[in-house]
């Protein structure tokens, strides 16, 4: 009997599971709620370009159309690139597009029973005849409500569309307060061009926020309104943003990349050896973060601008904080288009925002907040069951426990996809795509909830000690290698990739490592 597969999302991590459930004979059915692939692709600011260099960001079995030349490709072409992928692999007639997940059930048996478990799902199989889930869908185009039975569930949403994080202010210091316009980043992503241009121009401006996004933001802002009406960026801390992978013209990747820079880490799950080898490799991996700091410094002239972040490169890499700083930035900085000013903590009064401890407010007509999204909120929403969401966010100070950042031990019949970062998402993803469907279809099982959850925490352990105070909940930092490394054993694939020794050891690990052969 043919099983059944939903899959939540059709961005990059949902067609990947979908192109990967068919190559192992399963019926996978995709559910979207807009009306194309391409996920967070499709609603993004104009100027936004791809934040990891090409060759790390590609399917390895699809590569970049050759006409595509740049580094760093636009939207545009991202989002071309990715619904390529759907068309060459015919996984459009999978997807039902304008569909919302509601909610999922599992039908199975009771809290109770699935407590005792000691295996996943009770017998340590991805299929049984204990139960199924139940997933409720929308049809955003009718409405109308239908209710689909599948043997397995994959969650694609992602941690960065769908549910903004909005700050929290007292009361009548919020934007009630403020006569201007409040918007968050998704809105402004989510008009066209021209509207958005529109928008913008003639006001003054205050950006919330030092990610990508309202970097993008303030440069489109700044574009618009000149020194005229500067763009006020707030920020509470700065960040090593990267001006390319190049430092002093060496290669990012060869020192972060390769499975010589994981020498110097302590790994989840390594032998005493090797936790020896990183402890006396420790002031090489302190010379490689500060060689690239050194970089970022002299080209960004951060220490003119008050913006030399207090923690290391090796925290910020891996909290998988890093982000491209995009052309010129500081340049519209120094002419006075761009404002920065440092603001733990502010609120809004009638004609602008009061910054914690002055006086004056910063007037302004329009304040966009690119705080990010509630991602963890918008997982745990998925269930209806009350344990499922608990058992899904886990401990508030600790990582969500998905072991091999896509199972949770505790929850039957369902894998978790693109939820957990890294520094190439599309790559990570593929790899965690192609794990599962070797799960799904037998040729590997999984250890005991107990042997799961340890090695859940030893990556937790990792996290915290190389991301410092900016650790966060969900990411595999820069442990690229030797995450694959467990996928591979798993699936029983040789986990090194490369010809010869020295190329095993220092050259960078990407995509097309992994090809199938």
């Amino acid at each position: 009997m043919e099983r059944q597969v939903a899959i939540i999302g059709a961005g990059i991590s949902g067609l990947l599971a979908c192109k990967h459930t068919l190559s192992k004979g399963f019926h996978p059915i995709v559910f979207e709620s807009q009306s194309r692939v391409g996920g967070v692709w499709t609603k993004t600011v104009e100027t936004t370009k791809l934040q990891t260099p090409k060759p790390v960001y590609q399917f390895s079995d699809f590569p970049w159309p050759s006409t595509v030349t740049e580094d760093f490709p636009d939207q545009h072409q991202v989002l071309d690139y990715v619904e390529s992928y759907a068309k060459h692999f015919d996984l459009l007639k999978h997807i039902k597009f304008n569909t919302k997940v509601a909610g999922i059930e599992y039908e199975g048996p009771q809290d109770e029973e699935m407590k005792a478990w000691s295996l996943w799902g009770g017998n340590g199989e991805p299929f049984s005849t204990k139960g199924k889930w139940k997933v409720i869908v929308q049809d955003l185009k009718t409405p109308s409500t239908e209710i689909y039975q599948v043997d397995f569930v994959i969650v694609c949403v992602g941690r960065f569309s769908g549910l903004p994080n909005i700050p929290e202010f007292p009361p009548n210091k919020g934007p009630e307060a403020f006569h201007g316009e409040v918007i968050h980043s998704m809105d402004y992503a989510s008009m066209d061009d021209e509207m958005a241009s529109e928008f913008i121009i003639g006001k003054r401006v205050i950006v919330v926020g030092f990610q990508k996004s309202a970097l993008d933001i303030a440069m489109e802002c700044s574009a618009a309104n000149g020194v005229e009406n500067p763009c006020t960026v707030f920020y509470r801390t700065p960040h090593w943003n990267v001006p390319d992978y190049l430092p002093w013209g060496f290669s990012l990747a060869y020192m972060y990349l390769s499975r010589f820079s994981e020498l110097m880490v302590q790994k989840p799950g390594e032998g005493p050896l090797l936790d020896l080898l990183a402890t006396v490799l420790a002031p090489l991996r302190w010379a490689y973060s500060k060689f690239v700091e050194s970089d970022i410094k002299r080209k960004l002239r951060l220490a003119k601008h008050g913006m030399v972040p207090e923690h290391s490169f090796l925290q910020e890499i891996n909290s998988c904080l890093i982000s491209t700083v995009p052309s010129k930035f500081y340049d519209r900085v120094e002419e006075g288009k761009i404002k920065l000013k440092k603001a733990p903590s502010f609120s809004f009064c009638n004609n602008g925002v009061l910054v914690e401890g002055e006086t004056t407010p910063i007037e302004a007509d329009l304040v966009i907040l690119a705080t990010g999204f509630k991602g963890e909120k918008k997982l745990k929403d998925i269930f209806l069951s009350q344990t499922f969401q608990h058992a899904i966010t886990g401990s508030p100070d600790a990582t969500i426990p998905l072991y091999r950042e896509c199972i949770h031990p505790r929850i039957p019949k369902l894998a978790v996809i693109g939820f957990s970062e890294s520094i190439s998402n599309l790559f990570t993803s593929e790899m965690r795509c192609r794990w599962l469907a070797e799960l799904l279809d037998g040729t590997f099982k999984l250890p005991s909830i107990k042997e799961m959850e340890k090695d859940v925490t030893k990556w937790d352990e990792y996290l915290k000690r190389y991301s410092g105070d900016y650790y966060r909940r969900k990411c595999i930092g820069a442990l690229h290698i030797w995450y694959n490394d467990q996928l591979c054993k798993d699936m029983g694939w040789n986990p090194r990739r490369k010809k010869g020794f020295f190329a095993e050891i220092f050259e960078p690990y990407g995509p097309l490592d992994y090809v199938s052969s």
